[in-house]
Protein backbone atom coordinates (compact mmCIF):
# COMPACT_ATOMS: atom_id res chain seq x y z
CA UNK A 1 0.00 0.00 0.00
CA UNK A 2 1.55 3.56 -1.09
CA UNK A 3 1.35 6.22 1.15
CA UNK A 4 0.33 9.47 -0.23
CA UNK A 5 2.28 12.46 0.27
CA UNK A 6 0.95 15.09 2.76
CA UNK A 7 1.43 18.86 1.86
CA UNK A 8 3.35 18.52 5.49
CA UNK A 9 5.65 16.06 4.42
CA UNK A 10 6.50 17.96 0.93
CA UNK A 11 7.16 20.91 3.01
CA UNK A 12 9.29 19.45 5.51
CA UNK A 13 11.15 17.45 2.80
CA UNK A 14 11.96 20.66 0.40
CA UNK A 15 12.91 22.57 3.68
CA UNK A 16 15.05 19.65 5.02
CA UNK A 17 16.89 19.87 1.05
CA UNK A 18 16.88 23.48 1.24
CA UNK A 19 18.67 24.07 4.63
CA UNK A 20 21.27 21.67 3.03
CA UNK A 21 21.95 22.50 -0.11
CA UNK A 22 20.69 25.76 -0.77
CA UNK A 23 24.07 27.38 0.88
CA UNK A 24 26.11 25.58 -1.34
CA UNK A 25 24.51 26.17 -4.47
CA UNK A 26 24.56 30.16 -3.40
CA UNK A 27 28.96 29.31 -2.93
CA UNK A 28 28.29 27.66 -6.77
CA UNK A 29 26.43 30.55 -8.32
CA UNK A 30 28.42 33.08 -6.74
CA UNK A 31 32.01 31.88 -7.93
CA UNK A 32 30.45 32.72 -11.60
CA UNK A 33 29.93 36.47 -10.19
CA UNK A 34 31.30 39.00 -11.84
CA UNK A 35 31.62 41.54 -8.85
CA UNK A 36 34.36 41.33 -6.43
CA UNK A 37 31.66 41.79 -3.69
CA UNK A 38 31.08 38.23 -2.97
CA UNK A 39 27.30 39.35 -1.85
CA UNK A 40 26.29 41.62 -4.77
CA UNK A 41 25.65 40.10 -8.06
CA UNK A 42 27.65 42.08 -10.81
CA UNK A 43 26.82 39.24 -13.68
CA UNK A 44 28.32 36.18 -14.94
CA UNK A 45 31.69 35.77 -15.22
CA UNK A 46 34.14 33.01 -14.85
CA UNK A 47 37.53 35.58 -14.20
CA UNK A 48 37.68 34.46 -10.84
CA UNK A 49 38.74 30.75 -11.94
CA UNK A 50 41.13 31.73 -14.25
CA UNK A 51 42.64 34.51 -10.65
CA UNK A 52 42.51 31.10 -9.23
CA UNK A 53 44.89 28.97 -11.26
CA UNK A 54 46.99 32.03 -11.33
CA UNK A 55 47.23 32.38 -7.50
CA UNK A 56 50.15 30.37 -6.53
CA UNK A 57 49.76 30.09 -3.20
CA UNK A 58 46.20 28.47 -3.75
CA UNK A 59 47.50 26.16 -6.37
CA UNK A 60 50.41 25.10 -4.38
CA UNK A 61 47.73 23.90 -1.16
CA UNK A 62 45.66 22.23 -3.92
CA UNK A 63 48.90 19.82 -5.02
CA UNK A 64 49.54 19.21 -1.76
CA UNK A 65 45.89 18.24 -1.12
CA UNK A 66 46.09 16.05 -4.34
CA UNK A 67 49.32 14.20 -3.41
CA UNK A 68 48.03 13.38 0.07
CA UNK A 69 44.65 12.26 -0.40
CA UNK A 70 46.28 10.15 -3.36
CA UNK A 71 48.72 8.89 -1.39
CA UNK A 72 46.78 7.82 1.72
CA UNK A 73 44.00 6.40 -0.01
CA UNK A 74 46.08 4.02 -2.15
CA UNK A 75 47.23 3.01 1.60
CA UNK A 76 44.26 2.85 3.21
CA UNK A 77 42.70 0.95 0.73
CA UNK A 78 45.29 -1.62 0.67
CA UNK A 79 45.34 -1.51 4.60
CA UNK A 80 41.36 -1.61 4.80
CA UNK A 81 41.04 -4.80 2.37
CA UNK A 82 43.09 -6.66 4.56
CA UNK A 83 41.23 -5.71 7.66
CA UNK A 84 38.31 -6.86 5.67
CA UNK A 85 39.90 -10.32 4.53
CA UNK A 86 40.75 -10.68 8.53
CA UNK A 87 37.34 -10.47 9.73
CA UNK A 88 35.48 -12.20 6.78
CA UNK A 89 37.52 -15.07 6.27
CA UNK A 90 39.54 -16.09 9.63
CA UNK A 91 36.62 -16.52 11.97
CA UNK A 92 37.31 -15.97 15.67
CA UNK A 93 41.09 -15.38 16.64
CA UNK A 94 42.74 -14.33 20.10
CA UNK A 95 41.91 -9.78 20.47
CA UNK A 96 39.40 -9.92 17.36
CA UNK A 97 36.83 -7.98 19.56
CA UNK A 98 39.88 -5.52 19.88
CA UNK A 99 40.93 -5.55 16.50
CA UNK A 100 37.37 -4.98 15.17
CA UNK A 101 36.85 -1.81 17.39
CA UNK A 102 40.45 -0.38 16.87
CA UNK A 103 39.21 -0.77 12.62
CA UNK A 104 35.98 1.08 13.44
CA UNK A 105 36.82 3.54 16.17
CA UNK A 106 38.08 6.27 13.58
CA UNK A 107 34.27 6.12 12.24
CA UNK A 108 32.69 6.77 15.45
CA UNK A 109 35.01 8.97 17.12
CA UNK A 110 34.86 12.83 16.34
CA UNK A 111 37.19 13.63 14.44
CA UNK A 112 38.56 16.47 17.03
CA UNK A 113 39.18 13.45 19.08
CA UNK A 114 40.96 11.15 16.55
CA UNK A 115 43.31 14.30 15.60
CA UNK A 116 44.59 15.65 19.00
CA UNK A 117 45.07 11.86 19.54
CA UNK A 118 46.89 11.06 16.23
CA UNK A 119 48.87 14.69 17.21
CA UNK A 120 49.73 13.22 20.64
CA UNK A 121 51.38 10.03 19.49
CA UNK A 122 53.18 12.20 16.71
CA UNK A 123 54.76 14.51 19.57
CA UNK A 124 55.51 11.36 21.65
CA UNK A 125 57.57 9.76 18.96
CA UNK A 126 59.50 12.58 17.87
CA UNK A 127 57.87 13.23 14.66
CA UNK A 128 57.75 16.33 12.80
CA UNK A 129 54.75 17.70 11.66
CA UNK A 130 54.20 18.02 7.52
CA UNK A 131 53.66 15.96 4.46
CA UNK A 132 54.10 12.50 6.14
CA UNK A 133 51.95 12.98 9.64
CA UNK A 134 48.90 14.44 7.29
CA UNK A 135 48.98 11.14 5.17
CA UNK A 136 48.83 8.76 8.26
CA UNK A 137 46.45 10.90 10.35
CA UNK A 138 44.01 10.12 6.86
CA UNK A 139 45.17 7.04 6.23
CA UNK A 140 44.28 6.34 9.64
CA UNK A 141 40.84 8.16 9.63
CA UNK A 142 39.82 6.36 6.07
CA UNK A 143 40.82 2.91 6.28
CA UNK A 144 37.82 1.71 8.35
CA UNK A 145 35.69 3.45 5.91
CA UNK A 146 37.28 0.93 3.21
CA UNK A 147 36.59 -1.88 5.44
CA UNK A 148 33.14 -1.30 5.39
CA UNK A 149 32.65 -0.70 1.87
CA UNK A 150 35.00 -3.96 1.15
CA UNK A 151 33.77 -6.14 3.87
CA UNK A 152 30.23 -6.14 2.90
CA UNK A 153 30.98 -7.30 -0.52
CA UNK A 154 33.18 -10.49 0.82
CA UNK A 155 30.34 -11.24 2.98
CA UNK A 156 27.77 -11.89 -0.14
CA UNK A 157 30.60 -13.74 -1.71
CA UNK A 158 30.20 -16.96 -3.64
CA UNK A 159 33.03 -19.34 -1.45
CA UNK A 160 32.42 -22.01 -3.82
CA UNK A 161 34.70 -19.93 -6.85
CA UNK A 162 37.49 -20.00 -4.45
CA UNK A 163 37.07 -23.99 -3.31
CA UNK A 164 37.01 -24.85 -7.10
CA UNK A 165 40.26 -22.77 -7.96
CA UNK A 166 41.89 -24.57 -4.93
CA UNK A 167 40.18 -27.91 -5.98
CA UNK A 168 41.69 -27.38 -9.67
CA UNK A 169 45.58 -26.78 -7.92
CA UNK A 170 45.66 -23.55 -7.65
CA UNK A 171 47.87 -22.00 -4.16
CA UNK A 172 45.97 -19.67 -2.09
CA UNK A 173 47.59 -16.62 -3.11
CA UNK A 174 47.27 -17.34 -6.90
CA UNK A 175 42.92 -18.39 -5.63
CA UNK A 176 43.04 -14.67 -4.33
CA UNK A 177 44.45 -12.66 -7.40
CA UNK A 178 42.98 -15.07 -10.28
CA UNK A 179 39.59 -15.45 -8.31
CA UNK A 180 39.01 -13.33 -5.22
CA UNK A 181 40.48 -9.51 -6.59
CA UNK A 182 38.78 -9.73 -9.51
CA UNK A 183 35.16 -9.78 -7.97
CA UNK A 184 35.85 -7.80 -5.26
CA UNK A 185 37.85 -5.16 -7.64
CA UNK A 186 34.51 -3.18 -7.86
CA UNK A 187 34.39 -2.42 -4.00
CA UNK A 188 38.37 -1.45 -3.58
CA UNK A 189 37.55 0.57 -6.27
CA UNK A 190 34.79 2.32 -4.35
CA UNK A 191 36.44 2.23 -0.98
CA UNK A 192 39.28 4.01 -2.83
CA UNK A 193 37.46 6.96 -4.07
CA UNK A 194 35.42 7.38 -0.86
CA UNK A 195 39.05 7.22 0.83
CA UNK A 196 40.37 10.02 -2.17
CA UNK A 197 37.04 12.33 -1.13
CA UNK A 198 37.13 12.10 2.62
CA UNK A 199 41.15 13.05 2.44
CA UNK A 200 39.92 15.31 -0.29
CA UNK A 201 37.87 18.02 2.38
CA UNK A 202 39.10 17.02 5.55
CA UNK A 203 40.02 20.13 7.96
CA UNK A 204 39.52 19.17 11.19
CA UNK A 205 42.53 15.98 11.08
CA UNK A 206 44.43 18.15 8.95
CA UNK A 207 44.44 20.88 11.15
CA UNK A 208 46.18 19.14 13.74
CA UNK A 209 48.90 17.42 12.30
CA UNK A 210 50.33 19.77 10.12
CA UNK A 211 53.17 21.79 9.75
CA UNK A 212 55.56 23.42 7.71
CA UNK A 213 55.39 23.43 4.01
CA UNK A 214 52.24 21.18 3.83
CA UNK A 215 49.29 23.42 4.42
CA UNK A 216 46.33 21.42 2.48
CA UNK A 217 43.78 23.32 0.68
CA UNK A 218 40.51 23.20 3.23
CA UNK A 219 43.15 24.73 5.31
CA UNK A 220 44.12 27.42 3.59
CA UNK A 221 40.57 28.30 2.30
CA UNK A 222 39.60 28.60 6.42
CA UNK A 223 42.64 30.84 7.03
CA UNK A 224 41.15 33.12 4.22
CA UNK A 225 38.02 33.27 4.88
CA UNK A 226 38.66 34.71 8.58
CA UNK A 227 40.30 37.23 6.83
CA UNK A 228 37.67 38.03 4.69
CA UNK A 229 35.69 36.41 1.48
CA UNK A 230 37.09 36.39 -1.76
CA UNK A 231 35.86 35.08 -5.20
CA UNK A 232 38.63 32.52 -5.71
CA UNK A 233 37.71 30.91 -2.11
CA UNK A 234 34.52 30.75 -3.98
CA UNK A 235 36.43 28.98 -7.17
CA UNK A 236 38.17 26.83 -5.56
CA UNK A 237 35.27 25.98 -2.81
CA UNK A 238 33.03 25.22 -6.14
CA UNK A 239 36.35 22.76 -7.70
CA UNK A 240 36.17 20.95 -4.38
CA UNK A 241 32.63 20.46 -4.30
CA UNK A 242 32.58 19.19 -7.46
CA UNK A 243 35.71 16.90 -7.05
CA UNK A 244 34.09 15.58 -3.72
CA UNK A 245 30.56 15.18 -5.52
CA UNK A 246 32.04 13.10 -7.81
CA UNK A 247 34.06 11.16 -6.33
CA UNK A 248 30.76 9.82 -4.19
CA UNK A 249 28.74 9.70 -7.26
CA UNK A 250 31.31 7.25 -8.53
CA UNK A 251 31.67 5.29 -5.67
CA UNK A 252 28.19 4.48 -4.79
CA UNK A 253 27.81 3.53 -8.40
CA UNK A 254 30.53 1.07 -8.13
CA UNK A 255 29.42 -0.49 -5.28
CA UNK A 256 25.65 -0.69 -6.23
CA UNK A 257 26.97 -2.23 -9.42
CA UNK A 258 28.91 -4.50 -7.39
CA UNK A 259 26.01 -6.16 -5.02
CA UNK A 260 23.58 -6.05 -8.51
CA UNK A 261 26.60 -8.15 -10.33
CA UNK A 262 26.88 -10.32 -7.33
CA UNK A 263 22.67 -11.17 -6.57
CA UNK A 264 22.99 -11.90 -10.48
CA UNK A 265 26.22 -14.62 -10.03
CA UNK A 266 23.89 -15.89 -6.60
CA UNK A 267 20.92 -16.63 -8.75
Amino acid sequence: MTRRLSIFNVTSLVMGFAFLYLPILLLVVYSFNASRLVTVWGGFSTQWYGALFRNQALMEAAWVTLRIALLSASIATVLGTLAALALTRYGRFPGRTLFTGMVYAPMVMPEVVTGLSLLLFFVAVDLDRGFWTITLAHTTLTMCFVTVVVQARLMTFDRSLEEAAMDLGAPPLRTFFSVTLPLIAPSIVAGFLLAFTLSLDDLVVASFNTGPGATTLPIKIYSQVRLGLSPEINAASTILIGLVTLGVILATLISKRSVLRSRRNAH
